[in-house]
């Protein structure tokens, strides 16, 4: 992916801009473009979307479910051609791809269901001695124009957790995606505009950080950002007193106990771990294994790595595709390196062939290596032992992100204690932390971020709270 900015000629009088490419991060093929937006687009995007959403706001929900629904019916219209865009611009497996296609529908309708129970309440004032029996009816309107950062790793189903609420709150949208894969929100935009979408209401804009920062100081209403913190706290400077919704990242571990299904606790490893080659927020970044079974477990693992099979992501044998791109495979490479330099045991796996890294399997991490102290979008497993959880929750508690653990055991009173005391925004039980529901709340505490995704509680999150008291 390349792209340089407007030049100027010799005399002084600027030319157009080069258009951003877009590249397959397996093999390095061209697989589209899109145009840069410079500041001034994008602040007349926002004012477009501003003056579409004047009329929109007054929608019903009965409206706004039905849109949703029919871009919802527009994605399943053209889903291989979606998912194949996927595929080739992200470098995920051809059948990850699909997949994510389809959990785009899912968010949508529910997103458009969500809308039509976005309901108020009425409260009595008179609940203390003395204050006037008054009544207050408690309800929520939109907001005006909602900014949606969106990164590569899942291009069309994380935009849609963005777009179905806004829209469904009554909103207007303006979208950036993430440079390294645009074209799957370039496909979305059309759709909308396909099946009857108003001129302005979603609009998506392109290009670097400085399109996000530009697009975070416009006269927006909420911005909703998927990225990494250090872009995290830039965008929220930029942004000034405005709402920000901020999904920053995990570290998230999963647990397991002596006593847990090994055979389900192993299965939801590999594939959560090594699902579009370790590129997702939840996934198991530190597998905490306890003593008793920690040989066992990591044998079973192994075997399962061993049968991984890598390669051309559009390819239907293929298990795990590419990391994004060359600097994000050197990243990881480095750090698996640095953590065997640092006394860990190299397990399985660790080659690299330009962006394929091999499914790896690494034990005895220690807790300050950058492989595992920070967040590694790469498809490796950081194994550490255990003998008390109460080590486990205080050493993960002690971490800078917080965004969801697992924990496979059948032990009630410890789910309870882990539950309890892990500070996390969402702990799965005998399931691993990348699970989730598109309904239902999923965002992190500490680095992890602000507010909460899921399209029932984004619906409340991208409203503004009215009380009318008669």
């Amino acid at each position: 992916m390349t792209m340089t900015r407007a030049r100027q000629n010799s005399v002084g009088i600027r030319t157009s801009p080069e258009r951003i490419s877009v590249t397959s991060p397996f093999d390095g093929r061209p697989v589209g473009s899109v145009m840069p937006s410079d500041e001034g687009d994008i602040v007349a995007a926002v004012y477009r979307a501003r003056a579409a959403w004047g009329e929109f706001r007054a929608s019903t929900p009965g409206e706004r479910r039905a849109m949703l629904y029919r871009l919802a019916d527009a994605i399943a219209g053209e889903a291989e051609a979606m998912a194949r865009c996927i595929c080739l611009e992200t470098g995920k497996t051809i059948g990850e791809a699909r997949r994510e296609t389809a959990r785009a529908q899912n968010t949508l309708k529910l997103a458009g269901d969500a809308a039509t129970f976005l309901d108020g309440e009425v409260l009595n004032c008179a609940v203390i001695e003395g204050v006037k029996s008054r009544t207050a009816t408690v309800t929520y309107e939109p907001v005006g124009v909602v900014a949606a950062i969106t990164p590569f790793n899942y291009p069309l189903n994380l935009l849609c957790h963005k777009l179905g609420p806004a829209l469904g709150a009554g909103n207007a949208v303006v979208a950036k995606p993430s440079p390294k894969a645009p074209l799957a929100a370039v496909r979305l935009q059309a759709l909308a505009l396909g099946c009857g979408f108003p001129a302005g209401l979603f609009q998506v804009v392109h290009g670097h950080a400085e399109a996000a920062l530009a697009l975070a100081g416009a006269p927006i209403d909420i911005l909703s950002f998927t990225g990494s913190p250090q872009a995290g706290r830039a965008l929220k400077a930029a942004s000034g007193l405005i709402r920000c919704l901020m999904e920053l990242g995990g570290n998230d571990p999963l647990i397991v106990m002596p006593d847990a299904d090994l055979d389900k606790a192993v299965e939801t490893v590999i594939a959560h771990r090594f699902e579009l080659a370790g590129q997702s927020c939840a996934a198991v970044k530190r597998l905490y294994l306890h003593d008793e079974i920690r040989g066992e477990v990591t044998a079973r693992l192994l075997a399962r790595a061993a049968a991984i099979r890598t390669g051309d992501p559009l390819d239907e044998a293929t298990d795990m595709g590419p990391v994004i791109d060359e600097e994000a495979a050197g990243r990881v490479a480095g750090r698996i390196a640095d953590a065997v330099g640092r006394g860990a045991r190299l397990a399985w796996g660790g080659e690299r062939r330009g962006t394929l890294i091999a499914p790896t399997i690494i034990d005895e991490v220690p807790i300050d290596a950058p492989l595992i102290a920070e967040e590694t979008f790469g498809p490796v497993v950081s194994i550490r032992g255990f003998a008390d959880v109460g080590a486990v929750i205080a050493e993960v508690n002690a971490g800078l992100y917080g965004l969801q653990a697992g924990l496979f055991t059948n032990d009630y009173a410890l789910v309870r204690r882990v539950s309890r005391d892990l500070q996390v925004g969402g702990v799965m039980i005998n399931e691993g932390p990348d699970f989730r529901a598109e309904h239902v709340p999923f965002g992190g505490v500490k680095q992890s971020g602000l507010g909460r995704e899921g399209v029932r509680i984004a619906l409340r999150e991208m409203s503004e709270t009215k009380v009318v008291i008669e």
